[in-house]
């Protein structure tokens, strides 16, 4: 049984871990101690054994951890062992970076389907996709059996276009709109802000500048 509650930041770790782990693999590494592992991720070994022990024992003192068999629960922890169907909800180019991105399908996120308002994108063609208008949007959810919607749009339309995918059934949202969103429990918002991002390295230039 899985713990009910994790940090996300143990989360984001346990992926950083998967991610060293099939590196290691690749590498035909067998084992990885803690230390290692924590060198790579940036943490302590304290921390990998502590993140890990939520989900159970993992590894020998003295021997670390087996790396394929460890990389396989992570991917069960993390739900990697389904693939699951994402829809884009504005179609402009950092949605199209995200929708022709190989590195989705190869971590099972199969972008199914792209949205917009704008007359003079939709029909327009993403490879293999078309981008559809966002009035279809909950035909288009029915119909794709949508995991995941991805938000790349302004600000302004955001909150209505999330009330229309709640009432789908949709409770998994990745947002890049630059607003905070009002979601029921049960549906998970993760947001990507890139003006805070740089703001985060700013402040460490700042400081580095100072120290």
């Amino acid at each position: 049984m899985l713990p009910r509650k994790i940090a996300d930041s143990t989360v984001r770790r346990l992926a950083m871990y998967l991610r060293f782990l099939e590196e290691f693999d690749t590498q035909g590494q067998d084992t990885v101690s803690s230390d290692a592992l924590a060198r790579r991720a940036g943490t302590t070994s304290a921390q990998v054994r502590k993140d890990l022990s939520f989900f159970g024992s993992f590894g020998k003192r003295g021997l670390g951890y087996d790396v394929p068999a460890l990389a396989e629960r992570l991917r069960e922890i993390l739900g990697l062992v389904r693939r699951y169907r994402v829809i884009l909800i504005g179609a402009g180019r950092l949605a199209g970076a995200l929708a022709t991105f190989s590195g989705f399908g190869a971590r099972g996120f199969d972008v199914v389907a792209v949205v917009d308002q704008d007359p003079i994108k939709i029909g327009k063609r993403w490879d293999t996709l078309q981008i559809q208008d966002v009035t279809r949007l909950e035909a288009i959810l029915r119909a794709e059996q949508v995991d995941i919607a991805i938000l790349v749009t302004p600000g302004d339309p955001a909150q209505g276009l999330v009330d229309r995918l709640v009432r789908e059934g949709v409770t998994a949202i990745l947002s890049f709109a630059p607003v905070q969103l009002l979601v029921p429990e049960g549906v998970d918002v993760k947001y990507v802000n890139l003006a805070i991002e740089l703001e985060t390295l700013s402040y460490g230039l700042r400081h580095r500048s100072h120290a």
